[in-house]
């Protein structure tokens, strides 16, 4: 815990100066603290994503980061906007905050954490975004722009990867300041998102943020879009998000609000060309014939997991091939775990939400419905993964009780959440023996004196390094590469590029000219097939 407060003593200020530098280059999304840090959040890592095409971000480009951010916050006095925080709120902020901090310093349990959030992170920090990076390992091909900004404050100010700490606690500014206690009733949540750089957390929290400020009646339309465009490169099933507000703002000033915001889309496309080789990932579409894209093969392995974790791995691929639609609807709404309740209520929520659109005749709603139903349509094809749409639960509620909810019972909601979710954290077994199917309360490891100064993390360190064609990469002893030096390889990857015949290669003796893939030799896959004995 005391290690994460000094990251927030540290981040804090930076993030409000460089929101300051932000506010003045391009105006003010809205008025308090929480904008400032917002803006420096959305200023900071559009500037670290294009440096990353050219340069690690590593102790370097933080050191400056830091610097600029802490003269910009004692050079334009923004410490003096904090003094206007009402005494009777910054207890109450106070006291929320130390629940996020002491739920930060539990040990992280997100599985995505070890596979996907750490080795991005890592490879960001030591050598940036690379051509074909999605080559190496097609996880990378998601790399989300919130691991990109983790990464710029991970060499010193935040090594233990606690960047959401941090903007829950904004967000928490933002509730306060704004008087949001739909959104406080909503946080306890967030609580469980708080160990791990997850983007589902700045997603969610900055797109209810957003939606809040359009219910509220905010007219930036510019900012408004390019905000929205930014938490689409955080996790791109908010894609719900820009498609609102763009319905909302439409033909205001001839479409000049789009401006900012299609510079942040235009970066993101970009950025996902230069790793994957197409515009969206996992969407195969618009193929600009770019020698870096990844094997067919593989794509069409990540496809068919996507298919099969829908069905929560109860079925095989070709057993999912041979459904009927009615096979379809009745196997995602009878799986044998908790996540067929999600399903249901779910639906059971678009329903009523719809009823209740329809109901209220107002031209915002609409819209909004519009949108989320795009969106729904959009994730049922491509994976119909409960995660993907949980993000429309907090949007029914806010929209629902909007301004009902009154504080007191909003700080009582909270308290009485956090306290749970504290326990369930403290007490893993208890959730794991009453809810058998919920595979992440498993990794749960529950409190331990130590996190108390310093936050929980696992430090294994165990691998073999090995050499196919012109790439040395290294293997973990275990299955996730959440500690082992880049280039690394999970025993999973090496199994699937066997089974595909290829393997990674790099476009020159430099690691950061890129990656292709190439066919096995037959010397070589005999090598592949007794590196994966080992395993």
């Amino acid at each position: 815990m005391l290690i994460i407060i000094l990251s927030i003593i540290i981040i804090i200020p930076v993030l409000a100066g460089i929101g300051e530098i932000f506010q003045r280059l391009f105006g003010k999304i809205w008025s308090g603290v929480s904008a400032q840090l917002i803006s420096g959040i959305f200023f900071l890592a559009m500037i670290w994503q294009v440096l990353a095409f050219f340069i690690p971000l590593n102790i370097w480009v933080e050191s400056i980061s830091l610097g600029i951010g802490i003269l910009a916050f004692f050079y334009f006095k923004t410490y003096e906007d904090f003094y206007k925080i009402p005494k009777n709120n910054f207890l109450k902020i106070a006291i929320v905050s130390l629940f996020i901090i002491y739920s930060a310093s539990y040990y992280p349990f997100i599985l995505d954490h070890f596979g996907y959030y750490v080795p991005s992170i890592h490879w960001l920090e030591e050598i940036g975004l690379t051509k074909g990076l999605a080559n190496l390992n097609l996880i990378y091909a998601q790399m989300s722009v919130w691991h990109i900004f983790q990464a710029g404050f991970s060499s010193f100010a935040d090594g233990f990867l606690r960047i959401n700490a941090i903007l829950l606690i904004a967000f928490i500014l933002y509730i306060f300041e704004k008087k949001a206690w739909t959104l406080l009733c909503l946080s306890p949540v967030f609580l469980l998102f708080v160990q791990s750089p997850s983007p589902d957390l700045p997603a969610i929290a900055l797109s209810l943020i957003i939606l809040n400020e359009i219910l509220k009646g905010n007219q930036n339309a510019k900012l408004l879009f390019a905000f929205s465009a930014f938490v689409f490169s955080i996790k791109p099933t908010m894609v719900w998000l820009p498609i609102f507000v763009f319905l909302f703002f439409f033909k205001r000033e001839y479409f000049k609000f789009l401006g900012l915001g299609l510079v942040v889309l235009g970066i993101y496309i970009f950025k996902n060309i230069w790793v994957f080789g197409y515009p969206f990932f996992p969407v195969q579409m618009f193929d600009f014939g770019v020698s870096w894209s990844p094997n067919a093969e593989i794509l069409k392995q990540s496809s068919e997991v996507a298919i099969l974790k829908t069905y929560d791995l109860k079925f095989t691929i070709s057993e999912i091939q041979q459904f009927t639609t009615w096979d379809y609807i009745y196997h995602w709404f009878t799986l044998h775990s908790y996540k067929k309740y999600i399903h249901i209520a779910f639906v059971l929520l678009m329903v009523i939400y719809t009823i209740f659109t329809f109901q209220k005749k107002q031209k915002t709603l609409y819209l909004l419905w519009i949108s989320i139903l795009l969106k729904t349509i959009f994730v049922l094809y491509f994976s119909a993964q409960f995660r993907f749409f949980i993000d429309v639960f907090f949007v029914a509620f806010v929209v629902v009780f909007g301004l009902k909810v009154k504080e007191k019972i909003s700080l009582l909601s909270f308290s009485l959440g956090a306290v749970l979710v504290l326990f369930l954290m403290s007490f893993p077994k208890i959730l794991q023996s009453q809810v058998r199917t919920f595979k992440l309360g498993h990794y749960m490891q529950g409190f331990t004196v130590t996190q108390l100064y310093k936050p929980a993390v696992f430090e294994l360190n165990s691998y073999q390094t090995f050499k196919i064609g012109n790439l040395d990469f290294n293997v973990p002893n275990y299955d996730l590469s959440f500690d082992t030096p880049q280039p690394s390889l999970s025993p999973y990857s090496v199994r699937k590029y066997y089974e595909a015949g290829i393997f990674p290669q790099k476009i020159s003796e430099n690691i950061q000219d890129g990656f292709v893939w190439k066919k096995l030799s037959p010397e070589e896959k005999e090598e592949l097939k007794k590196i994966i004995s080992k395993f």
